[in-house]
C-alpha cells in the first residue's frame, strides 16, 4: 500500500487551528499527546501525535485497533496515573492497574471516558438525578415553592425527609402473588414451594420442612392460619435442623430480601422470569407514583409541584421554567434552563426528569453523561467518546457535533471513535487505523486533517464521499404485517402496514416512536426473529465458538483426527485445565473492591490440560484454533458444518473476531451481528434489526447492504430500524415516524419508496414534514 505509506506519519495543521498552535512541532509534548510504540491488543508499534485542545476523530474498520489506541492505551494510562496519586490506603481498595503495552506516552491530561455503558438500573436514579437537573429544581422549589416545605433536600425522594413513607421514594409498591409462591394443592414433600432454590431435599427446603412449624406431609390448603403465616411471613428466627442451628425465614420476606432488593439485570434468567410472574408492581396508593410525601407535593410554583415538573417532557419543562419571574433564584434557574436546553439541543428533549436511568438506551445514556460534562467547570481535560452518534437521526447528529465542538472550545481535548462521515468531516484532526481488522489491522494509515484524508488512498479516505444510490427498481411486497391502533408509549393510535418480502427501513428522530412501533407491536409475532444489541447472557466461558455452535464440529474434527473422545476438547469438560477450570483466567474476589482477573499460571491462558494440547488437527492444537479469527478459521476448515457457520460470521462482517474471544468483550453492534449470523441458519422468516450499522466502517456498510439483499432474495422479510442514510437509500420501502420526538412524534409521517420520499411532495403530504426527507434528499443529491 505505497499510497497509504505516504501518509503514515504525516501530521498537518488541522482546519481552523490558530497560527500559534501550527508552529509547535510534534516533539512539543505540551501541545500533543505523544504515543510511541503502542502494542495493546492488535496494535503493531503505533507512533502518533494527537493534538491537544482539538477534536480528533479515530477511524478504521471494526477491529482495526481504534479502541485499543484510544481506550486501551491513552485513556487507560491516564486513569492509571491518576490512581497513583491516591494514598496507598485508597489504592489498596482498587484493582492493581495494568500499564498499557506502549513504549512511551507523553503530554497526557486527565481522561474522562463517556461511553455507551447503560446507566445502572437502580430505580432511584433518574435523568434528573444523573444530570443534577433535579438538584437545581429542588433548590428552586425550596426557595419559592408555596407553601414552603423545607430545605432543598426535603424535596428529594432519596431522602427520608422528602420520600413517601409508604413506598420509600420508589413510587411503586410490590405485591407478591401467593399462588406463585406455593401450590396449595400439594404438601411440602410433594414440592408445594415454587420459589427458585427450594427444590425438595435442597438445603433451603429442609430448613422449612424440618422447622417443626408445620407438617411437611400436610397439604398447604389444609394449613391453619398460624401455619400458613409461619410458612409465608415468619420473620427470621433460629431453628434446629438435625444437629445444626439454622436461620428460618418466611418465603415472602425471603423473596423480598433475596430477589426484589437486587438489580433485575443481575438476576439469573430463571430467577428473573420467576419474579416477573410472582411479583406485581403497582403505583403507590399514597403518592400516586410521585415518590414524595404529602407536604412536599403540596408546595407549588405557578400551580405545579416538583413531581409534576419532573414528569413533564424536558422541552415543555424549559418553557414552564422560562415563565417564572423570581430574582431570588435567578442564578439557579438560569443554570437549570441552560442544562435543560443542552438536553433538548442534543436531541433528548423528549425525555422527562423522572425517567429512570436504567430505561435509557446506550446512546441516550451517553448523551445524558455528555450533558453532565458540558456543565462542568473543568477544562484541559481529555474527553473520550465511543460512537456518540449511535441512535441519532442525521438531524440530531448536527446538534451532537455542536456539543462536541463546545467541549473542545472550553479548552478540552476531545477524542472520538466514530464511523459517520458527518462527524469525521468536522474533525480538526483524523487518525486512521487499519488497513484491515484483527491481525490485518493495528497500523497507522493516516494522521492529519480531513482534506488530507480525503486525498489519501486509505480505505476511509476512499469511502468518505461514497454515496449509496437509490434503487432503480424496488422489490414488490409478497404480503404485509398490519399494525392497528398502536398506542404504546408515545404512539398516537398508529395503524400501518409493514410489507413482507422486501427491505423495509423504519426511520425517524430519536424518541419518535420507531422502537415502540416495531419492537412493541411486531417483535412477538410468530416467525419474527429479533437480532438486537442487548447483552448476550452467558458466563465468562461463552465465546463465538460456543455461542454459534461452532465448537461442536471443531471438537468432532479433533476427536476424529486423534482417535479420542470429543469431550476432551471442551474447556467446560474433561480437557479443562484444573487450575482455572477451563476459563484461562483466575478470578480473585477481593471482597470490598472489584475482583481481579489474572492469567492462569498452569495453562498460561490456554484453558486446556497439557495432554489435550498435544493433540493436533492439521498441525494446530485446540487452543491455537480457538485463537484464530473467523476469517482464518474459514480457510482452515474448507468444508463441512464448521465452514458453513464461519461463512455466516464472515458474511455479517465478523471475520476479525477470535473464536475464543469472551462474549462480554463484544460491542453492541458486534453482538447484534453475531445473533444475526445464528438466525441466518434458520428457515425463512421476518428479521427485525435495530441499527445494524452500529460500529461499522463506511466500507462495511456496503457489505451489510449486500447481506440484507441476500436475506430478502432468499425469501425473507427484513425490517431495519436505522438512521444511516445509506441504508435508507437502499430500502425498498420506508416508514418514517415523527415528525419529532416524545409527544411531538408518535405518528406515521410517510410511507412509500425512498424515491417518493426524496422526490416531490405531490401525493405525499408527509414528505413536507419529514426531517428524514430533508436529509436523504441532500444525501442522494450529494449536496
Amino acid at each position: 500500500m505505497p499510497a497509504e505509506a505516504d501518509h503514515q506519519h504525516r501530521t498537518t495543521t488541522p482546519g481552523g487551528t490558530p497560527p500559534d498552535a501550527a508552529r509547535h512541532t510534534a516533539a512539543d509534548g505540551h501541545h500533543h499527546i505523544e504515543v510511541r510504540g503502542a502494542r495493546e491488543n492488535n496494535l503493531r508499534g503505533v507512533d502518533v501525535d494527537i493534538p491537544k485542545r482539538r477534536l480528533t476523530v479515530f477511524t478504521g474498520v471494526s477491529g482495526s485497533g481504534k479502541s485499543s489506541l484510544v481506550f486501551g492505551t491513552v485513556a487507560a494510562e491516564s486513569q492509571r496515573l491518576i490512581n497513583e496519586t491516591y494514598t496507598s490506603f485508597i489504592q489498596s481498595f482498587m484493582p492493581p492497574p495494568n500499564r498499557p503495552d506502549v513504549d512511551a506516552l507523553r503530554g497526557l491530561s486527565a481522561a474522562i471516558v463517556v461511553d455507551q455503558e447503560r446507566m445502572g438500573a437502580n430505580s432511584r436514579s433518574t435523568v434528573g438525578t444523573a444530570t443534577d437537573a433535579y438538584t437545581l429544581l429542588r433548590i428552586v422549589f425550596s426557595r419559592i415553592g408555596t407553601p414552603p416545605a423545607g430545605p432543598a433536600h426535603a424535596f428529594s425522594f432519596n431522602n427520608a425527609e422528602g420520600m413517601c413513607p409508604t413506598c420509600e421514594g420508589l413510587g411503586q409498591v410490590s405485591e407478591i402473588d401467593v399462588d406463585q409462591v406455593v401450590d396449595r394443592s400439594l404438601s411440602l414433600n410433594e414440592g408445594a414451594v415454587l420459589v427458585p432454590g427450594y427444590a425438595v431435599d435442597s438445603w433451603p427446603w429442609k430448613v422449612l420442612a424440618e422447622s417443626g412449624f408445620y407438617d411437611p406431609a400436610k397439604k398447604v390448603a389444609e394449613f391453619t392460619g398460624t401455619e400458613l403465616h409461619d410458612l409465608l411471613h415468619k420473620p427470621t428466627t433460629k431453628v434446629k435442623v438435625g444437629t445444626s442451628n439454622l436461620t428460618y425465614e418466611g418465603l415472602i420476606p425471603r423473596i423480598q430480601r433475596s430477589f426484589l432488593s437486587k438489580d433485575r439485570e443481575s438476576m439469573q434468567s430463571h430467577v428473573r422470569a420467576y419474579v416477573d410472574r410472582a411479583v406485581v408492581f403497582a403505583t403507590c396508593p399514597d403518592c400516586a407514583g410521585a415518590r414524595l410525601n404529602r407536604a412536599v407535593l403540596e408546595s407549588r410554583i405557578d400551580g405545579r409541584n416538583i413531581a409534576e415538573c419532573a414528569a413533564l417532557q424536558i422541552s415543555d419543562l424549559v418553557a414552564f421554567l422560562r415563565g417564572i419571574d423570581a430574582p431570588s433564584v435567578a442564578p439557579a434557574l438560569a443554570g437549570l434552563v441552560h442544562l435543560l436546553d443542552s438536553l433538548v439541543e442534543i436531541g433528548l428533549g423528549y425525555l422527562s426528569l423522572d425517567r429512570t436511568s436504567g430505561t435509557l438506551s446506550g446512546g441516550e445514556a451517553q448523551r445524558v453523561k455528555m450533558v453532565r460534562h458540558l456543565g462542568s467547570a473543568l477544562s484541559d481535560v481529555t474527553y473520550v467518546f465511543d460512537e456518540p452518534t449511535t441512535g441519532l437521526h442525521p438531524h440530531d447528529i448536527q446538534r451532537m457535533n455542536g456539543l462536541l465542538l463546545r467541549l473542545r472550545d472550553k479548552g478540552n481535548t476531545v477524542l472520538v471513535v466514530e464511523h459517520k462521515p458527518e462527524v469525521i468531516e468536522m474533525a480538526d484532526h483524523v487518525v486512521d487505523l487499519g488497513p484491515g481488522a484483527g491481525s490485518d489491522g493495528g497500523l497507522l494509515q493516516y494522521s492529519g486533517d480531513v482534506a488530507g484524508l480525503r486525498a489519501s488512498d486509505t480505505l476511509t479516505g476512499r469511502h468518505l464521499g461514497h454515496r449509496a444510490a437509490l434503487r432503480t427498481e424496488v422489490r414488490k411486497p409478497t404480503g404485509q404485517l398490519s399494525i392497528e391502533h398502536a398506542t404504546l408509549h408515545n404512539l398516537r393510535d398508529v395503524s400501518v402496514d409493514v410489507p413482507l418480502g422486501v427491505l423495509t427501513v423504519v426511520t425517524g428522530v430519536a424518541g419518535s416512536g420507531k422502537s415502540s412501533l416495531i419492537h412493541g407491536h411486531l417483535a412477538h409475532r410468530d416467525g419474527v426473529v429479533v437480532a438486537d444489541q442487548a447483552p448476550i447472557r452467558g458466563s465468562r466461558r461463552s465465546n463465538p465458538a460456543t455461542y454459534t455452535g461452532l465448537l461442536s464440529p471443531i471438537r468432532t474434527a479433533f476427536a476424529k483426527a486423534n482417535g479420542v473422545k470429543p469431550a476432551l476438547f471442551s474447556a467446560n469438560s474433561a480437557g479443562a485445565c484444573p487450575g482455572c477450570n477451563g476459563v484461562g483466567l483466575v478470578y480473585t474476589d477481593l471482597a470490598m473492591m472489584a475482583g481481579v482477573a489474572s492469567v492462569c499460571e498452569q495453562c498460561e491462558g490456554r484453558r486446556y490440560t497439557p495432554e489435550v494440547l498435544e493433540y493436533r488437527l492439521d498441525g494446530k492444537n485446540i487452543s491455537e484454533v480457538l485463537g484464530m479469527s473467523a476469517a482464518e478459521a474459514h480457510a482452515f476448515f474448507p468444508t463441512g458444518p464448521a465452514h458453513r457457520i464461519l461463512s455466516r460470521l464472515n458474511d455479517v462482517g465478523l471475520g476479525y473476531l477470535r473464536l475464543g474471544q469472551p462474549l462480554n468483550t463484544l460491542s453492541g453492534g458486534e453482538r447484534q451481528r453475531l445473533k444475526l449470523a445464528i438466525h441466518m441458519a434458520e428457515k425463512s422468516s421476518t428479521y427485525i434489526l435495530d441499527e445494524p450499522t452500529t460500529g461499522l466502517h463506511l466500507a462495511d456498510v456496503d457489505k451489510l447492504l449486500a447481506l440484507l439483499d441476500r436475506l430478502v432474495d432468499d425469501g425473507n422479510s427484513v425490517i431495519v430500524i436505522e438512521h444511516h442514510l445509506a441504508v435508507m437509500a437502499h430500502a425498498d420501502w420506508i416508514i418514517d415516524i415523527g415528525p419529532g420526538g416524545g409527544h411531538d412524534g408518535g405518528q406515521v409521517v410517510f410511507t412509500g419508496t425512498p424515491t417518493e420520499l426524496v422526490g416531490s411532495a405531490d401525493g405525499h403530504p408527509g414528505a413536507e414534514r419529514s426531517l428524514t426527507a430533508r436529509h436523504l434528499r441532500r444525501y442522494v443529491h450529494g449536496s
